[in-house]
């Protein structure tokens, strides 16, 4: 006879908070600065398991580094990466407003997240190819690109490097190695281990580093990437951004409600790291320890880096709909850039008086950038590139069905 327990029923995940609410962090298990332990780098995949759960954290409340990842690092390249981030934060706040006046259609701020990657891309060599998601406009600017050139891009201007080609933030470096951004997410994590299997192929030196959110890892691809990745042993760094959103999906929804996105990185045979994300040092040491593993033939690494995401979505949403409001205020893991300054202050090498002239000069510097930019037009004023770009770039030889349409619309 067959027991009887009731009807069958579905879980569906629900965020810990919503708008009215207190904010509900709990769920996150934020161990203590200096808690979780470092291996050698040459680590078995399972010797990492517990790192999965852990959380890489250098920086204390009172801004010391302690622990077993505190990296060595020169002041000046953490004041480098101070520049970077508030660069990046001037730089998202201007832009967001530029979109309001209707000079851009879209944009996607990083409020919250500049240290991944900034920190990171202070970890890679300049030849080293990333395949970010959008928010990683950090790289580029780590990477001294050009602030005109990429709002150019946002304005889909006469002088928008890739024509208008594109939507707005899904920018195109190949000099700076920053990967065309693809609209249908989770693409660039199977792409960058394919580029990192023929860079081993060919015998050289480059790594590749991969990037998506946590809403993009139900996608196929991603499962698809860590398989080819443990397989050939490629040398990528596949980097989770855990900002618990996915424009309105809670982390949850994804499958980060039983475990850890890092957690399926051990599953597949990958050494896995969960770092805090906003601690600009310890993505740094957990970047490093990654990059030597690729670059030594250990294999890839799966990095969750924790994180909040500040702002809304994109330009296109209202984060006061399903989450308080205050959220970001009551994040454990704090603000990026408050922590890397109260570091830098705490060590000696940093004033209060110095970061008012840092903010200044970077103000200064984004204000000229922008001025220029806009110069060239924007999506209100025009010039916009021309209709016959479309024809061009494409074929070596254009058939002749096309040189007819080019013909018929007259350009």
């Amino acid at each position: 006879m067959t027991k009887s327990f009731g009807p069958l029923k579905l879980h569906v995940p629900e965020p810990p908070e919503r708008p009215g609410h207190e904010p509900d962090f709990s769920y996150l298990h934020v161990k203590r600065a200096g808690e979780t332990r470092r291996p050698p780098v040459n680590a078995l995949p399972s010797e990492t398991s517990d790192l999965a759960y852990g959380l890489v954290r250098v920086l204390d409340d009172d801004g010391n580094a302690v622990g077993p990842w505190r990296p060595e690092i020169a002041p000046e390249l953490l004041i480098r990466g101070l520049r970077s981030m508030l660069t990046l934060r001037v730089y998202d706040a201007r832009m967001l407003t530029a979109q309001r006046q209707k000079k851009m259609s879209f944009y996607m701020q990083s409020l919250g997240e500049e240290a991944i990657s900034v920190g990171h891309t202070l970890a890679l060599e300049p030849d080293d190819m990333c395949f970010p998601t959008y928010r990683q406009q950090g790289i580029l600017v780590a990477r001294g690109a050009s602030l005109v050139e990429m709002m150019c891009q946002l304005f889909s201007n006469s002088r928008d490097p890739i024509k208008g080609r594109q939507m707005p933030i899904l920018h195109s470096h190949r000099k700076h190695g920053f990967f065309s951004l693809a609209g249908n997410l989770g693409t660039q994590f199977i792409q960058a281990v394919g580029w990192a299997m023929a860079s081993a192929i060919k015998g050289g030196t480059q790594i590749a580093s991969a990037w998506i959110g946590d809403g993009s890892t139900a996608e196929p691809d991603f499962h698809s990437a860590l398989t080819f990745a443990a397989v050939y042993q490629a040398p990528v760094i596949l980097n989770v951004v855990n900002n618990q959103w996915a424009i309105s999906s809670f982390q949850f929804i994804a499958g980060g409600e039983a475990t850890t996105f890092a957690a399926r990185g051990v599953g597949n045979g990958i050494a896995s790291l969960r770092v805090d994300g906003n601690d600009l040092l310890a993505v740094y040491a957990a970047s490093k320890w990654a990059i030597e593993r690729a670059r030594r033939g250990l294999g890839p690494t799966l990095v969750e880096w924790i994180t909040y995401r500040a702002g809304a979505h994109s330009t296109a949403d209202d984060p006061t709909k399903y989450r308080p409001a205050d959220d970001w205020a009551r994040f454990p893991l704090g603000d990026p850039v408050r922590r890397l300054k109260q570091h830098l202050i705490a060590g000696g090498v940093w004033s209060d008086e110095q970061h008012e002239r840092l903010q200044k000069e970077v103000e200064d510097e984004v204000i000229a950038a922008q001025k220029e930019a806009e110069s060239y037009g924007t999506l209100a004023t025009g010039p916009l590139p021309s209709a016959a770009l479309m024809f061009d770039d494409v074929y070596a030889v254009m058939p002749e069905h096309l040189r007819r349409q080019r013909q018929q619309l007259g350009v």
